[in-house]
Protein backbone atom coordinates (compact mmCIF):
# COMPACT_ATOMS: atom_id res chain seq x y z
CA UNK A 1 0.00 0.00 0.00
CA UNK A 2 1.50 3.33 -1.08
CA UNK A 3 -0.13 5.67 1.45
CA UNK A 4 1.56 9.02 1.90
CA UNK A 5 2.44 10.49 5.28
CA UNK A 6 2.50 14.28 5.00
CA UNK A 7 3.61 16.48 7.91
CA UNK A 8 1.64 19.73 7.94
CA UNK A 9 3.32 22.86 9.27
CA UNK A 10 0.90 25.67 10.11
CA UNK A 11 2.99 28.83 10.08
CA UNK A 12 2.32 32.20 11.68
CA UNK A 13 5.06 34.73 11.08
CA UNK A 14 8.32 32.79 11.62
CA UNK A 15 6.97 29.99 13.81
CA UNK A 16 5.13 26.72 13.43
CA UNK A 17 2.02 26.92 15.58
CA UNK A 18 -0.64 24.46 16.68
CA UNK A 19 -4.12 24.95 18.03
CA UNK A 20 -7.40 23.16 18.61
CA UNK A 21 -10.27 23.62 16.14
CA UNK A 22 -7.94 26.09 14.35
CA UNK A 23 -7.98 28.32 17.46
CA UNK A 24 -6.03 28.73 20.74
CA UNK A 25 -2.74 28.80 18.86
CA UNK A 26 0.63 28.14 20.51
CA UNK A 27 4.17 28.16 19.14
CA UNK A 28 5.72 24.72 18.74
CA UNK A 29 8.92 25.27 16.79
CA UNK A 30 10.99 26.57 13.91
CA UNK A 31 9.64 25.62 10.46
CA UNK A 32 13.07 24.90 8.98
CA UNK A 33 14.14 22.64 11.84
CA UNK A 34 10.83 20.77 11.94
CA UNK A 35 10.66 20.23 8.19
CA UNK A 36 14.21 18.87 8.21
CA UNK A 37 13.38 16.49 11.05
CA UNK A 38 10.33 15.09 9.28
CA UNK A 39 12.22 14.80 6.01
CA UNK A 40 14.86 12.68 7.76
CA UNK A 41 12.12 10.54 9.32
CA UNK A 42 10.87 9.61 5.85
CA UNK A 43 8.01 12.02 5.13
CA UNK A 44 6.61 11.71 1.62
CA UNK A 45 5.74 15.38 1.28
CA UNK A 46 5.48 18.48 3.46
CA UNK A 47 2.64 20.99 3.48
CA UNK A 48 3.16 24.55 4.71
CA UNK A 49 0.06 26.54 5.57
CA UNK A 50 0.38 30.27 6.29
CA UNK A 51 -2.65 30.50 8.55
CA UNK A 52 -2.92 34.30 8.65
CA UNK A 53 -1.96 35.15 5.08
CA UNK A 54 -5.55 35.39 3.85
CA UNK A 55 -6.62 37.35 6.92
CA UNK A 56 -3.96 40.03 6.46
CA UNK A 57 -3.92 39.92 2.67
CA UNK A 58 -0.22 39.21 2.35
CA UNK A 59 1.80 36.82 0.25
CA UNK A 60 2.76 33.33 1.34
CA UNK A 61 5.85 32.16 3.17
CA UNK A 62 8.29 32.39 0.30
CA UNK A 63 11.47 32.82 2.34
CA UNK A 64 10.74 29.70 4.42
CA UNK A 65 9.96 27.76 1.27
CA UNK A 66 13.12 28.87 -0.53
CA UNK A 67 15.29 27.71 2.39
CA UNK A 68 13.51 24.36 2.59
CA UNK A 69 13.82 23.63 -1.12
CA UNK A 70 17.63 23.79 -0.86
CA UNK A 71 17.94 20.71 1.34
CA UNK A 72 14.58 18.92 1.42
CA UNK A 73 14.15 16.76 -1.66
CA UNK A 74 10.54 15.64 -1.42
CA UNK A 75 7.47 17.45 -2.77
CA UNK A 76 6.62 20.70 -0.97
CA UNK A 77 3.12 22.17 -0.97
CA UNK A 78 2.09 25.62 0.19
CA UNK A 79 -1.26 27.12 1.14
CA UNK A 80 -2.41 30.43 2.56
CA UNK A 81 -2.65 33.81 0.86
CA UNK A 82 -2.75 32.38 -2.66
CA UNK A 83 -5.16 34.74 -4.40
CA UNK A 84 -4.11 34.84 -8.05
CA UNK A 85 -2.27 33.07 -10.85
CA UNK A 86 0.68 35.34 -10.16
CA UNK A 87 0.74 34.25 -6.49
CA UNK A 88 0.82 30.62 -7.64
CA UNK A 89 3.67 31.38 -10.03
CA UNK A 90 5.70 33.01 -7.22
CA UNK A 91 5.18 30.03 -4.93
CA UNK A 92 6.20 27.52 -7.59
CA UNK A 93 9.29 29.57 -8.47
CA UNK A 94 10.24 29.66 -4.79
CA UNK A 95 10.44 25.87 -4.72
CA UNK A 96 6.93 24.53 -4.19
CA UNK A 97 5.70 21.59 -6.23
CA UNK A 98 2.04 22.19 -5.48
CA UNK A 99 -0.25 24.91 -4.17
CA UNK A 100 -3.29 24.50 -1.90
CA UNK A 101 -6.14 26.97 -2.41
CA UNK A 102 -9.08 27.54 -0.08
CA UNK A 103 -10.28 31.10 0.60
CA UNK A 104 -9.56 32.52 -2.85
CA UNK A 105 -11.37 29.59 -4.48
CA UNK A 106 -14.49 30.16 -2.39
CA UNK A 107 -14.46 33.86 -3.24
CA UNK A 108 -13.54 33.30 -6.90
CA UNK A 109 -14.09 29.68 -8.02
CA UNK A 110 -12.92 30.40 -11.57
CA UNK A 111 -9.39 30.80 -10.18
CA UNK A 112 -9.24 26.99 -10.00
CA UNK A 113 -10.07 26.69 -13.71
CA UNK A 114 -7.50 29.29 -14.63
CA UNK A 115 -4.80 27.84 -12.38
CA UNK A 116 -5.23 24.24 -13.51
CA UNK A 117 -5.08 25.27 -17.17
CA UNK A 118 -1.99 27.38 -16.57
CA UNK A 119 0.04 25.05 -14.37
CA UNK A 120 -1.61 21.64 -14.71
CA UNK A 121 -4.03 20.03 -12.26
CA UNK A 122 -1.18 18.09 -10.61
CA UNK A 123 -0.05 21.43 -9.13
CA UNK A 124 -3.41 22.48 -7.69
CA UNK A 125 -4.76 21.14 -4.39
CA UNK A 126 -8.25 22.11 -3.37
CA UNK A 127 -8.24 22.85 0.37
CA UNK A 128 -11.47 22.41 2.33
CA UNK A 129 -11.94 23.22 6.02
CA UNK A 130 -15.20 21.55 7.05
CA UNK A 131 -17.34 21.83 10.16
CA UNK A 132 -20.50 19.80 10.83
CA UNK A 133 -23.63 21.77 11.70
CA UNK A 134 -27.26 22.05 10.68
CA UNK A 135 -27.13 18.53 9.32
CA UNK A 136 -24.29 18.93 6.82
CA UNK A 137 -20.56 19.67 6.57
CA UNK A 138 -20.07 23.33 5.76
CA UNK A 139 -16.93 24.56 3.98
CA UNK A 140 -15.14 27.26 5.98
CA UNK A 141 -12.40 29.66 4.93
CA UNK A 142 -9.88 32.15 6.33
CA UNK A 143 -8.50 29.37 8.56
CA UNK A 144 -11.95 28.38 9.79
CA UNK A 145 -12.99 31.91 10.72
CA UNK A 146 -15.59 32.49 7.97
CA UNK A 147 -18.64 30.49 6.87
CA UNK A 148 -19.14 29.95 3.15
CA UNK A 149 -22.62 28.42 3.31
CA UNK A 150 -21.38 25.76 0.87
CA UNK A 151 -21.91 22.04 1.42
CA UNK A 152 -18.36 20.68 1.70
CA UNK A 153 -19.13 17.48 -0.23
CA UNK A 154 -20.71 19.38 -3.12
CA UNK A 155 -17.88 21.91 -3.06
CA UNK A 156 -15.34 19.05 -3.26
CA UNK A 157 -17.07 17.80 -6.43
CA UNK A 158 -17.04 21.29 -7.92
CA UNK A 159 -13.36 21.72 -7.09
CA UNK A 160 -12.61 18.53 -9.00
CA UNK A 161 -14.69 19.70 -11.95
CA UNK A 162 -12.82 23.02 -11.97
CA UNK A 163 -9.47 21.27 -12.27
CA UNK A 164 -8.06 20.42 -8.84
CA UNK A 165 -5.84 17.36 -8.99
CA UNK A 166 -6.16 16.54 -5.28
CA UNK A 167 -8.06 17.65 -2.19
CA UNK A 168 -6.94 18.20 1.40
CA UNK A 169 -9.87 17.91 3.83
CA UNK A 170 -9.39 19.45 7.27
CA UNK A 171 -12.01 18.58 9.87
CA UNK A 172 -12.41 21.68 12.05
CA UNK A 173 -14.35 19.57 14.55
CA UNK A 174 -11.41 17.17 15.04
CA UNK A 175 -8.44 19.44 14.30
CA UNK A 176 -5.89 19.52 17.12
CA UNK A 177 -7.89 17.22 19.41
CA UNK A 178 -5.93 13.98 18.91
CA UNK A 179 -9.25 12.11 19.16
CA UNK A 180 -9.09 10.52 15.72
CA UNK A 181 -9.74 11.72 12.20
CA UNK A 182 -13.25 12.36 10.89
CA UNK A 183 -14.15 9.13 9.10
CA UNK A 184 -17.70 10.07 7.95
CA UNK A 185 -16.52 13.38 6.46
CA UNK A 186 -13.60 11.89 4.59
CA UNK A 187 -15.59 8.85 3.47
CA UNK A 188 -18.31 11.11 2.06
CA UNK A 189 -15.85 13.22 0.10
CA UNK A 190 -13.56 10.43 -1.10
CA UNK A 191 -16.66 8.58 -2.31
CA UNK A 192 -17.91 11.63 -4.18
CA UNK A 193 -14.76 12.47 -6.18
CA UNK A 194 -12.33 10.64 -8.44
CA UNK A 195 -9.16 12.46 -7.37
CA UNK A 196 -6.90 11.69 -4.39
CA UNK A 197 -8.00 12.90 -0.94
CA UNK A 198 -5.70 13.89 1.91
CA UNK A 199 -7.36 13.61 5.34
CA UNK A 200 -6.32 16.12 7.99
CA UNK A 201 -7.35 16.90 11.55
CA UNK A 202 -7.52 14.74 14.66
CA UNK A 203 -4.78 12.11 14.38
CA UNK A 204 -3.57 11.11 17.84
CA UNK A 205 -1.80 7.83 17.09
CA UNK A 206 -0.66 5.57 14.25
CA UNK A 207 -3.85 3.55 14.77
CA UNK A 208 -5.96 6.63 14.01
CA UNK A 209 -4.11 7.09 10.76
CA UNK A 210 -4.49 3.51 9.56
CA UNK A 211 -8.17 3.56 10.54
CA UNK A 212 -8.98 6.52 8.28
CA UNK A 213 -7.09 4.93 5.39
CA UNK A 214 -9.06 1.70 5.53
CA UNK A 215 -12.44 3.03 6.59
CA UNK A 216 -12.66 6.25 4.55
CA UNK A 217 -10.67 5.32 1.45
CA UNK A 218 -8.41 8.37 1.54
CA UNK A 219 -5.07 8.38 -0.24
CA UNK A 220 -2.91 10.25 2.27
CA UNK A 221 -2.96 11.76 5.75
CA UNK A 222 -1.63 15.17 6.78
CA UNK A 223 -0.19 15.12 10.28
CA UNK A 224 0.65 17.85 12.76
CA UNK A 225 -0.13 17.47 16.47
CA UNK A 226 0.75 13.77 16.62
CA UNK A 227 4.22 14.57 15.22
CA UNK A 228 4.83 18.00 16.73
CA UNK A 229 4.27 16.77 20.29
CA UNK A 230 6.30 13.56 19.79
CA UNK A 231 3.37 11.17 20.10
CA UNK A 232 5.01 9.21 17.28
CA UNK A 233 7.32 9.63 14.30
CA UNK A 234 6.73 9.43 10.57
CA UNK A 235 8.47 6.04 10.68
CA UNK A 236 5.97 4.81 13.29
CA UNK A 237 3.10 5.80 11.00
CA UNK A 238 4.62 4.00 8.03
CA UNK A 239 5.27 0.88 10.10
CA UNK A 240 1.61 0.87 11.15
CA UNK A 241 0.57 1.12 7.48
CA UNK A 242 2.72 -1.89 6.60
CA UNK A 243 1.45 -4.03 9.48
CA UNK A 244 -2.20 -3.26 8.76
CA UNK A 245 -1.73 -3.75 5.04
CA UNK A 246 -0.39 -7.24 5.67
CA UNK A 247 -3.36 -8.05 7.93
CA UNK A 248 -5.90 -6.85 5.34
CA UNK A 249 -4.10 -8.64 2.50
CA UNK A 250 -4.24 -11.94 4.39
CA UNK A 251 -7.95 -11.53 5.08
CA UNK A 252 -7.76 -10.99 8.83
CA UNK A 253 -9.89 -7.82 8.99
Amino acid sequence: MNTRSIPRLDVKNAFVIKGVHLECLRKVGNPEDMATRYYKQGADEIIYMDIVASLYGRNTILEILEKASRHIFIPLAVGGGVRSVEDIRRVLRAGADRVAINSAAIENPSLLNEASKKFGNQCIIGSIEAIYRNGFWEAMYNNGRECSGRNAVEWAKEMEERGCGELIITSVDREGTGKGLDIPLNRAISGAVNIPVIACGGAGSPADVTEIIYKAGVDAVALSRVLHFDKCTVKDIKTAYQINDCVVTKGYT
